[in-house]
């Protein structure tokens, strides 16, 4: 038997900041023992709370099944342990495999070499056994195999998301630098918005902001658009239970109100990116979607407003990106009485430019940016 199956643990990864949030989403997606680290969460599940996990959970990116762990002075300890796994109980030789490697403080040189190590052993054990090795896939393999190295110790695990679940489905069309689902979700979790008053985003850019609070609301699975799942390719994988979790889950969908969700740009492809990327979701096309220079919106009152401004990505040069979030500001403090607004900053220096005196600021990475959400009240 493999560490999951003996123990029932698996590990979280989640983004830097989101530890506390992420407990507190799995142990309501039937996890016990959630204990977080940095980047990431412990936790024990049986097999429905692992499905249930991976299909619902809105911030986390990755869920592994770990398959063992073992003492790793040096590669060849590496390589050892990744050939003594039976890999042909998740795969045959005519699908594909990739390894994803990270270390910290290891003797093993640097986590690409770490990788190619394990991807040599997996291979190595098939030719040994039948003569032919499954082929490499990194993009999007059959089976995800995790390697993390910390010190003298080393743990192997599936993915049992099957690659990253910020991946929802639903962006067909793009804008630039857009915000990752799973930061988009977690932007929705801690402004608490609950469906009492309607949610705006004046800047909505491909529309992720509001279609995660959209699928929040109507209480649509994070992964309702995904085909498949890394645990289907684990050996003790139950086929009738994935579809009673699926079902469960699915019976809690409901259709969004008309009018309680508006988003709006003043480019005309963002407009139509955030038009196309509603309609993969049915239930939420109760999405309003207008184009609009937030500037001339007459009014948002008593509500809340959530965005992803221009953070020098989108927008060339510092003065006219200053003078940007100037005006933000005053159009905030003259038009949107009794809201709560909760900006994202990618560019941390374009918080004190802004003018409002904020209710609080929070670290929260998008992709490579160290950005901060913020909160302004509007009284």
């Amino acid at each position: 038997m493999f560490d999951y199956q003996k123990k029932g643990v698996y590990f979280a990864q989640i983004a830097d900041g989101l530890e506390e949030a992420g407990v507190a989403e799995l142990t309501a997606l039937g996890a016990t023992g959630a204990r977080p680290v940095r980047r990431g969460i412990h936790f024990h599940a049986d097999s429905a709370g692992l499905y249930r996990i991976n299909y619902c959970s809105r911030l986390c990116t990755r869920i592994l099944a770990p398959l063992m762990t073992f003492d790793c002075p040096d590669a060849d300890a590496l390589y050892r342990a990744g050939r003594s796994i039976p890999w042909d109980r998740f795969i045959n030789c005519d699908e594909t495999f990739a390894v994803f490697a990270s270390t910290a403080g290891s003797s093993v040189p640097h986590s690409q070499f770490a990788a190619l190590k394990l991807k040599d052993a997996v291979a190595d054990r098939f030719r040994h056994n039948s003569g032919r090795r499954p082929n490499v896939d990194v993009r999007r393999p059959d089976l995800w195999i995790n390697l993390y190295l910390e010190k003298e110790k080393g743990t192997i695990s599936i993915d049992t998301s099957g690659g990253s679940l910020h991946r929802r489905g639903y962006r067909i069309q793009g804008c630039d630098a857009p915000m990752q689902e799973t930061v988009a979700a977690a932007v929705v979790h801690l402004c608490g918005w609950d469906g009492r008053v309607p949610l705006t985003d004046p800047m909505c850019g491909s529309g992720t902001l509001v279609i995660e609070a959209a699928m929040a609301y109507c209480h649509i699975p994070a992964g309702w658009l995904r085909s498949d799942f890394g645990f289907q390719r684990l050996v003790d994988f139950d086929e009738r239970l994935w579809g009673r979790v699926k079902k469960q889950a699915d019976s809690r969908i409901r259709k969004l109100p008309d009018h309680l969700i508006a988003a709006s740009d003043i480019d005309s492809k963002a407009v139509a990116a955030t038009r196309t990327n509603c309609k993969a979701i049915p239930k939420i096309r109760g999405i309003d979607v207008l184009r609009m220079d937030f500037a001339a919106i007459d009014k948002l009152e008593n509500r809340i407003i959530v965005c992803n401004p221009p953070y020098g990505i989108r927008m060339q040069g510092q003065g006219r990106l200053e003078d940007f979030y100037r005006s933000l500001g005053d159009f905030l403090k003259q038009r949107c009485k009794g809201s709560q607004a909760y900006i994202y900053f990618g560019n941390r220096e374009m918080i004190k430019h802004i003018g409002l005196k904020p209710s609080w600021k929070k670290p929260l990475r998008n992709g490579g940016l160290d950005g901060r959400l913020v909160k302004y009240s509007m009284y």
